[in-house]
């Protein structure tokens, strides 16, 4: 067991600085004051964390921090806390980690027992999800699927099932493509797509599953999509009768015998009860 107390740690710290996903106004005071104190900043692209520290009038020399760089780069990064120079990391947009790099070096950092401080701020996941109209009371965030379809679908497959909103993020080269898989493993449930969030083109596009997929037109800029949860359990309202609930559960994938035995099951009927209801047989 380990305690990092970073309020009172003098050690070397590594600053994990989110940035704004679009509009520069979204930069916190705190962020800004972290990367004028700070020694060294690594980012993901040099030329867009460029363009923000010119906005904010911080003169520092930058080194990228990135996927196919991020064993090299991590070595330099330890090196400058070891030398107790205080380091921050930043994503092109956003927080920092979150479908970014920057676990590795957390997760070394914290086991050298240096001090890691996280910045919150500006966030594209929560940013749409509050906006689109679904439930946030329970969310599974995902981020980006595979590109390649199989995986694709074995990883819908897998959160099929899912009682909580889903919270993905997809290019626009693919995102016709992941509704039409996500209408086809999940039915048809709400969903949004949340474009250019905080810029001028901001825009929110509500619709079902099956409506997005047929619709959808080519998109440009970053997209978050949101998927309402599984809706069976709304199946436990017994408004309507045994027949339409049996139904409702073949409507969304359960084959026959399943969303009966489900019925009966949720109702405290027996099995046969509710297939003679189904099937419209007399007692």
């Amino acid at each position: 067991m380990k305690i990092n107390k970073n309020f009172i740690d003098k050690k070397a710290t590594l600053y994990l600085v989110s940035t704004p996903i679009g509009n520069l106004e979204d930069i916190t005071l705190r962020a800004v004051n972290t990367l004028k104190s700070v020694d060294l900043i690594f980012c993901e692209d040099t030329r867009v964390s460029l363009k923000l520290l010119n906005h904010l009038e911080i003169k520092k020399k930058i080194y990228s921090y990135h996927e196919h760089n991020k064993i090299k780069q991590g070595k330099l990064i330890i090196e400058a806390l070891k030398e107790n120079k205080n380091v921050a990391i930043l994503s092109d947009a956003g927080m920092p980690v979150i479908s970014d790099p920057g676990y590795e070096i957390v997760k070394e950092a914290l086991a050298l027992d240096f001090s890691v401080v996280p910045l919150p701020g500006a966030n594209a996941a929560l940013t749409a999800l509050i906006a689109s109209g679904i439930a946030p009371n329970s969310f599974t965030f995902f981020g980006f699927l595979d590109s390649k379809e199989s995986k694709k679908r074995k990883q819908l497959a897998s959160l099929k099932d899912c009682r909580h909103t889903l919270i993905f993020y997809e290019s626009v080269h693919r995102i016709k493509n992941t509704l039409e898989i996500m209408y086809e493993v999940f039915k048809e449930r709400d969903a949004v797509i949340a474009r250019e969030l905080t810029k001028k083109f901001e825009e929110f596009t509500f619709g079902k599953l099956s409506e997005l997929a047929q619709n959808i037109q080519q998109l440009k800029g970053e997209l978050v999509l949101i998927v309402s949860a599984s809706d069976s359990e709304e199946l436990l309202s017994f408004d309507i009768s045994i027949k339409e609930h049996i139904e409702t559960f073949i409507e969304i994938g359960e084959k026959t015998n399943e969303a009966i035995k489900k019925v009966a099951k949720l109702r405290r009927i027996s099995k046969q009860e509710a297939y003679n209801e189904y099937h419209n047989l007399k007692k």
